[in-house]
């Protein structure tokens, strides 16, 4: 990001490093199987950052609508909302020639990228 004109502290920076690390956590938490890990790519094309994250585990898929409000008293259950939120666009595809399966999200250089 630094190298892309988006030093650390600045809000482009801190928006895309929060996405990445709540995907990556999903990642984690619920697409791990044991022996693998996780890919992730963090892309800038015609304006826009793309944020990649890959795991394994082509079961588990995040909700294909919206996420939903979790209960206020849980203490966790809120990373897609904060993605959805942060995120010109989010989603889910299948891992192509293997198993699993890539979250993504992707922010327009200079928006939402930059409140």
């Amino acid at each position: 990001m630094n190298d892309w004109g988006h030093p650390y502290a600045t809000p482009a920076n801190e928006t895309l490093t929060l996405i990445t690390a709540e995907l990556t956590a999903n990642a984690v938490r619920h697409g791990h199987v044991p022996g693998r890990d996780f890919h992730v790519q963090l892309t800038l094309a015609e304006g826009t950052f793309r944020i990649e994250v890959t795991d394994t585990r082509a079961e588990k898929q995040p909700p294909a609508a919206s996420p939903s409000a979790t209960d206020s008293l849980s203490e966790s259950g809120r990373g897609l909302l904060l993605v959805a939120a942060l995120a010109d666009d989010w989603g889910v595809s299948p891992r192509k020639a293997a198993p699993g399966k890539t979250a993504w999200a992707g922010c327009t250089r200079g928006q939402r990228a930059t409140r």
